[in-house]
């Protein structure tokens, strides 16, 4: 007692505090100074401590006062009860307020000193288990608060997680719009392909046509060259030979059939063969129309095969969706379009040479129109991107943070865990000096029988 690890208060600390603290009611009224100096009052001192374990172990007043059924105490023992039951419970509680040395006569028979000494012990502990119980509180508080957080989190990451998958699956309706247009496409390509054939077919026939004017080009020089020798021989044989004017009349007469015949050959061939040059320039117009038409269908294949990929990008989108579909469905009837214009041109070429250069002016139009749409798509993707990008990196903070969360309650739990444990161990050190105690009243209960 000499040596004590926690302040000794004064009397008027003290009993402020008990009336405040412990006692309620007539009991804190009634309690004052004289209870504890100069002499104290056994009676207040035993409910003070009564209460004191009520506050601690809930262990109410009258529990003091009950026996068994089955002991049989004499009358006269029944008022040493209360006191030995308070004895042995204060005996347990006060080693935890570092005072080791409690005896039956500080109940019975107090001193001021000592008394103040064990409530100053207690009102420590007290103290420090009410600045616990806030403690204990705030992390109490804290941990609900964190765990409130860390399902709001846990919340907002399903719900992103939701958000991400619903931006990389591809909505059924667009897939089969891929599939219409992948159909469309191959249908193009077919109809393209059969336009190749015909225009090879074309150029193999324009090449014989060729072959036949440069041959009939060639006879025509031959009988030139054979015209004019024959009217070299001629000229020579008139000055040679004097023929009479009869054979020189038939002969006259059958040159100039054979002249006129000439001249009527020459006069065909120069018709077929402007006829043949007419009909190669219009073969050769429609083949660079249709090469021009086969590099539109191209950058067409590409500007889709490029929107495709846009479309598999951007799919969680629906604004840009239904654009993107209307564009497609501008493409594939502007395919229907060149694909009706391509079977016409087999049978209109020489008619629809202006039609041919508005439609191309169109397609080109149609064509930087797409570029530009592909653009602003392209735009709206690194956007979409860079939203996603976001999303990922808060997503990525919240993870932290929930991490810094986990790791703070699992400290907090730690250091209640071991609270708790210290709290066991600390009953069990209670319960086993309960227990000595127990069998240590029993001995002074037989001494005092045995005086009395």
């Amino acid at each position: 007692m000499t040596e004590n690890t926690f302040p000794i208060c004064k009397v008027d600390a003290l009993v402020h505090f008990f009336r405040n603290e412990v006692l309620t009611g007539q009991e804190a009224k009634h309690f004052t100074k004289n209870d504890i100096t100069p002499t104290p009052k056994p009676d207040s001192i035993q409910k003070l401590y009564m209460r004191i374990l009520q506050l601690l172990y809930n262990i109410r007043p009258e529990c003091h006062y009950m026996v068994p059924i089955a002991e049989n105490v004499p009358v006269l023992q029944e008022c040493v009860i209360p006191v030995m039951s308070v004895y042995l419970r204060m005996c347990q509680f006060l080693p935890i307020c570092h005072v080791y040395d409690f005896q039956l006569n500080d109940l019975l028979n107090p001193k001021a000193k000592r008394t103040i000494t064990i409530m100053s012990g207690i009102v420590n502990f007290l103290n420090f288990r009410k600045l616990r119980f806030e403690m204990t509180s705030e992390y109490q508080q804290s941990f609900r608060a964190d765990m409130d957080r860390l399902q709001a989190y846990t919340k907002g990451v399903k719900e992103a997680e939701k958000k991400i998958e619903k931006l990389t699956t591809i909505p059924p309706e667009q897939q089969a719009e891929a599939k219409e247009l992948a159909a469309a496409l191959s249908e193009l390509q077919s109809a393209t392909a059969h336009q190749y054939q015909e225009v090879n077919a074309a150029n193999e026939q324009v090449a014989e046509w060729k072959t036949a004017i440069a041959e009939r080009s060639q006879k025509l020089n031959q009988r030139k060259v054979d015209v004019a020798t024959l009217k070299d021989d001629i000229a020579k044989l008139k000055s040679q030979i004097v023929e009479s004017p009869e054979e020189l009349r038939n002969e006259m007469e059958r040159m100039k059939e054979n002249v006129k015949n000439i001249k009527l050959t020459k006069e065909q061939a120069d018709e077929r063969l402007v006829e043949l040059q007419i009909k190669v320039q219009g073969i050769n117009q429609s083949e660079a129309e249709i090469l021009i038409l086969y590099k539109l269908l191209q950058d067409l294949q590409a500007g889709m095969d490029k929107m495709n990929i846009q479309q598999e990008e951007n799919q969680g989108i629906a604004a840009l969706n239904e654009k993107m579909q209307k564009e497609l469905k501008n493409l594939v009837s502007e395919e229907g379009q060149l694909k009706r214009a391509l079977g016409m041109k087999n049978d209109k070429l020489s008619k629809q040479q202006i039609r041919r250069q508005k439609r191309k002016e169109a397609v080109e139009h149609d064509r930087q129109n797409c570029i530009g749409q592909y653009d602003q798509v392209h735009q709206k993707r690194e956007e979409i991107v860079e939203q996603i990008r976001e999303i990922s990196r808060e997503t990525q903070q919240i993870k932290e943070k929930i991490q810094g969360l986990r790791d703070v309650c699992s400290e907090a739990t730690d250091k209640a865990q071991e609270l708790y444990d210290r709290l066991l161990t600390t009953l069990d050190q209670f319960h086993k000096r309960f227990e000595s105690h127990i069998v240590q009243g029993n001995e002074d209960i037989m001494k005092i029988k045995a005086h009395y």
